[in-house]
C-alpha cells in the first residue's frame, strides 16, 4: 500500500480542505523527498498523467460533468481519499437535495437557461468506492498528516468511528452540556477533531457527520432542554451533512415527549 505519486482534486467544494493540506507547510516538506505530488493545481500548474498511487479527492459531485470525471479519476487511482464534509456527505450545498433547483437558479441568474447542474448534491462514495474518508469542516490537519504517513509506511490509516465525546475524555475537557448546558451534538458525531469546540467551551456543530448507529433520536429532547428551538435544532443538523440518512431523518426513532 506504500505511496509514491500523490494527486489532490477539486470538485463542487470551498476549497478549504485544499488549503488545509497546504497550511501543513513544514510537515508537508517532511514528507515531499517520499511523495511526488503529480496534480494538484491548488499549489502548482505543473500535472503528471496517472495512473496515482493516492488520489485525495475535495468536493461533492453537482454537474454531469463531475459525475464523468470522477469515474475517470478513480480509474486512475489505487487509493481514493474523500477529503471533507462536501466529498463525505454532499456538504452545505446538500440543502438543494431538499428544494427544486429549477427555483434556485431562476432567482439567481439572469440566464438560468446557461447553467448545467444536477438536481443533488452527493458525496463521492454515491458515484465510486472509496477507500478512506477524512471527514470535517475543514478536514482535521493531523488526520490528514496521519493517514498520509500511515499509507506511506504501507499500513493502514486509523480513522476513528466513535463519538466526539470520546475525544473529550481523552482530553480531559467537562462535558459542555452536562457541566454547563450548552447544546452540543458530540454524542451523535464521528470523532477526529479532537474535540476542538468543546475545548473553547463551545457544543460540537456537527462537521464530521453522523458516527456509526448515532442515537439521534434520544438526543433532541436534551438539546431542547438546553435551549434549542425546534428550528434551531433543525438547523444545525441540516448544515454540514444535509442528506446523511442518520441526521436527516433525525425525527424517525425519537421518543415521544
Amino acid at each position: 500500500m506504500s505511496v509514491r505519486t500523490l494527486a489532490v482534486w477539486k470538485f463542487t467544494s470551498c476549497d478549504g480542505c485544499q488549503l488545509s493540506l497546504l497550511d501543513c507547510e513544514d510537515e508537508l516538506l517532511a514528507l515531499a523527498g517520499q511523495i511526488r505530488i503529480a496534480h494538484f493545481l491548488e499549489a502548482s500548474s505543473a500535472v503528471e498523467p496517472g495512473p496515482y498511487d493516492v488520489s485525495l479527492v475535495e468536493g461533492s459531485i453537482t454537474t454531469a460533468q463531475e459525475q464523468r470525471r470522477i469515474v475517470e479519476i478513480r480509474e486512475q487511482s489505487r487509493i481514493l481519499v474523500a477529503i471533507g464534509a462536501c466529498a463525505a456527505h454532499g456538504g452545505i450545498q446538500a440543502l438543494r437535495n431538499f428544494a427544486d433547483i429549477a427555483e434556485f437558479t431562476s432567482i439567481v441568474y439572469a440566464e438560468p437557461s446557461y447553467i448545467s447542474t444536477l438536481a443533488t448534491s452527493t458525496s463521492i462514495a454515491e458515484h465510486v468506492p472509496v477507500d478512506f474518508e477524512l471527514r470535517g469542516c475543514p478536514i482535521d490537519r493531523r488526520q490528514l498528516l496521519g493517514t498520509l504517513t500511515a499509507l506511506l509506511a504501507g499500513r493502514e490509516p486509523d480513522i476513528p468511528n466513535t463519538s466526539v465525546c470520546t475525544e473529550c475524555k481523552r482530553r480531559g475537557t467537562t462535558c459542555v452540556m452536562v457541566a454547563d448546558g450548552i447544546p452540543c451534538l458530540g454524542p451523535v458525531t464521528q470523532a477526529g477533531c479532537g474535540a476542538l469546540c468543546p475545548a473553547f467551551h463551545r457544543g460540537c456543530f456537527g462537521c464530521f457527520g453522523p458516527m456509526a448507529k448515532p442515537a439521534v433520536g434520544a438526543l433532541l429532547p436534551i438539546l431542547r432542554v438546553n435551549g434549542m428551538s425546534v428550528n434551531d435544532v433543525d438547523r444545525v443538523f441540516t448544515t454540514f451533512a444535509a442528506a446523511e440518512p442518520d441526521f436527516a431523518d433525525r425525527n424517525r426513532d425519537e421518543p415521544p415527549e
